[in-house]
């Protein structure tokens, strides 16, 4: 999938849940991605967002530090 579309899905999550109490807005995108995202897509998206080229909501950009703490 396009590097493009990812950052757009995964910011739209963020969205989402950025409307939620903050204690629930990265465990959310982080379990939304973990259950619903493939690996390949996760790995893909640990690899956009390590190379900092696109606009990543913060709440996703947290998201993803949390993935990438679980190896």
């Amino acid at each position: 999938m396009s590097p493009d579309k990812l950052v757009h899905m995964v910011n739209q999550i963020a969205a989402f849940f950025a409307s939620q109490p903050p204690a629930r807005q990265v465990p959310g995108v982080t379990n939304h991605l973990r259950d619903f995202w493939a690996p390949e897509m996760r790995s893909q998206l640990l690899q956009i967002a390590a190379a900092g080229e696109h606009e990543i909501h913060p709440v996703a950009q947290a998201a993803v530090e949390a993935l990438r703490g679980e190896g």
